[in-house]
């Protein structure tokens, strides 16, 4: 039985109320038979919803002989409780069915860890409503203070114990995962151009992913089909290769503490160069699912800043790219013109694979205009310069064959002296890696024998 009570603040689809709650508990592996709504301008502290519509939904639990109940919100182990004893049901809220499906999709240790601390933080405050079973025999040895610790409150408190014991090994050893990732994604930022995908869960980022990369990510018509950041390499041809990292997808109120476990996981997008924002045009709650990307994003972002900031670091929020994926399923292209006015510069697009064999110019919707803008940005301002390099360095000199297009070549001794058109980030990588160059109205370097006079 799904359940929920509208207050005047609540984010829904108003064009089908439990349409996401009924895929989540589908995912999960229930069976719906039945859904009950109340309005109210503030929640009943003790069951949320009114003791009336408590009891209405007892009698339609028996009536579809319902089992569990899910709330599409998040509950006080209280009002758990109290709503079971008036039910006679088990009572499941939002987050311990997201975490529920979390748990069942974690493949990778990093992604159990992160699920398994999420469950223990979400467990902890909630021990004491699951012993409440045992307080008939709390108390036996006195009245308050001393001897009114029975049976049920040492066991309690025992459970609290290892409870937190196991969230400091979870966080301990999650943080050297962790920390090495963070490593990583900053040294692939530092080498590489690195493009992150982001968006609602279920909006086709894998499915992109798959068709701009040879990734193999897993992609399905389900909800959370992605729980781990995959990055692969995504030819943007002419030579030009950056970085695509595939994200978990959000979700409309996802919990805190699996926002906070999943922080890491999300590094990638964090601190991409550039992030394609998926949408999937054609859902009909887009409007509330951009709501919830952006406003995850702005969240994100503000806090990677603050972290930059605490370190004394720089920190460049990424440029972004909206997508308007599955546009090819509209029937009415005023929908798309509507949300290309709401997002300017905003992509239609799909996401599918071309038929092998396609050429660049036929490829689907949007994907020639997405290739173009990441290139550009990849670029950078093209520029024509003279660069010389010793033949040793032969990275620098593989970079502007390839990325740059080259006009002519002088060979003199043991060095190349280049005259091309390339992009300015191609430049600036050329410096990170030891490439002196004099870009025009500059000042000349030193010389060393390899500075362009």
């Amino acid at each position: 039985m799904l359940a929920a009570v509208r207050l005047p603040q609540s984010q829904y689809d108003l064009s089908d109320p439990f349409g996401e709650l009924k895929a989540l508990a589908e995912q999960a592996g229930a069976i719906v038979v039945g859904e009950l709504t109340q309005n109210l301008p503030k929640p009943v502290s003790a069951t949320y919803m009114g003791a009336g519509k408590v009891v209405e939904l007892k009698a339609l639990c028996e009536l579809l002989h319902a089992s569990t109940i899910i709330f599409d919100h998040d509950l006080s182990p209280k009002q758990i409780a109290n709503i079971e004893k008036e039910t006679g049901r088990k009572v499941i809220d939002r987050s311990e069915l997201i975490l529920d499906i979390f748990a069942s999709r974690a493949t990778t240790r990093e992604a159990q860890l992160q699920v398994e601390l999420a469950q223990v933080e979400y467990t902890l405050p909630r021990l004491r409503a699951m012993w409440t079973h045992l307080e008939r025999i709390v108390g036996v040895g006195g009245i308050g203070g001393i001897g009114t610790r029975g049976p049920g409150e040492q066991q309690l408190e025992i459970d609290r114990r290892l409870a937190q014991a196991r969230r400091l090994d979870l966080v301990r050893e999650l943080e050297v995962i962790q920390a090495r990732k963070r490593r990583e994604v900053r040294a692939r930022k530092a080498e590489h151009f690195t493009v992150g995908l982001v968006g609602y869960t279920n909006a086709g980022k894998s499915t992109l992913f798959n068709t701009m990369t040879a990734g193999g990510a897993y992609a399905d018509n389900r909800l959370f089909a992605t729980l781990m950041t995959r990055t692969r390499q995504w030819d943007l041809g002419g030579g030009l290769n950056v970085m695509l990292s595939d994200t978990v997808g959000f979700v409309r109120d996802l919990p805190h503490n699996l926002i906070a476990s999943f922080k890491a996981t999300l590094e990638e997008a964090v601190h991409a160069d550039v992030l394609l924002i998926v949408l999937d045009v054609s859902d009909p709650a887009i409007d509330l699912h951009e709501k919830t990307v952006r406003g995850t994003i702005d969240e994100l972002l503000r806090e990677a800043q603050e972290d930059a900031r605490r370190e004394g670091e720089e920190f460049t929020p990424p440029e972004r790219i909206v997508l308007l994926n599955k546009a090819d399923r509209l029937r009415d292209n005023s929908e798309r013109l509507v949300w290309q006015q709401r997002l300017p510069g905003a992509i239609p697009l799909c996401a599918l694979p071309a038929p092998e064999g396609t050429p660049p110019d036929r490829l689907p919707m949007g994907q020639a205009e997405l290739i173009r803008r990441v290139r550009d940005l990849a670029q950078g301002r093209v520029e024509e310069l003279e660069i010389s390099l010793p033949f040793r360095q032969a990275k620098a000199i593989h970079l502007i064959e390839t990325q740059g297009k080259v006009l002519d070549r002088q060979y003199d001794g043991e060095s190349v002296t280049f005259r091309v058109q390339i992009g300015r980030r191609q430049v600036e990588q050329l410096r990170a890696g030891g490439a002196r160059i004099r870009v025009a109205g500059e000042a000349p370097a030193a010389r060393d024998g390899w500075t362009t006079p």
